[in-house]
C-alpha cells in the first residue's frame, strides 16, 4: 500500500483498514509459530502498511477540518 492511497482516505476508512490489517498480522503471527508460514516477508510489510495507516489517521485527528 502506497502512501498517496493512504492519504485519500477518510478517517473512519482508516481505522476499518487498520482492524483488518492487524488480524491478517495476528494470523501470520500465529503461523509463524506453528511454523507455517510461507511468507515472511509479508509480516515485515503488513507492519509498515499499519505504521503508515496510524500516521495518517494521527495526522487527519490533529487537523481542525477532519474533526468535523
Amino acid at each position: 500500500m502506497k502512501m498517496s492511497e493512504v492519504k485519500e482516505m477518510t478517517l473512519s476508512e482508516l481505522g476499518a483498514k487498520s482492524r483488518d490489517l492487524r488480524k491478517e498480522l495476528f494470523n501470520l503471527e500465529l503461523q509463524k509459530a506453528s511454523s507455517q508460514l510461507e511468507k515472511p516477508s509479508r509480516i515485515r510489510t503488513l507492519r509498515r502498511d499499519i505504521a503508515r495507516l496510524e500516521t495518517q489517521m494521527s495526522t487527519l485527528r490533529r487537523t481542525p477540518a477532519a474533526k468535523s
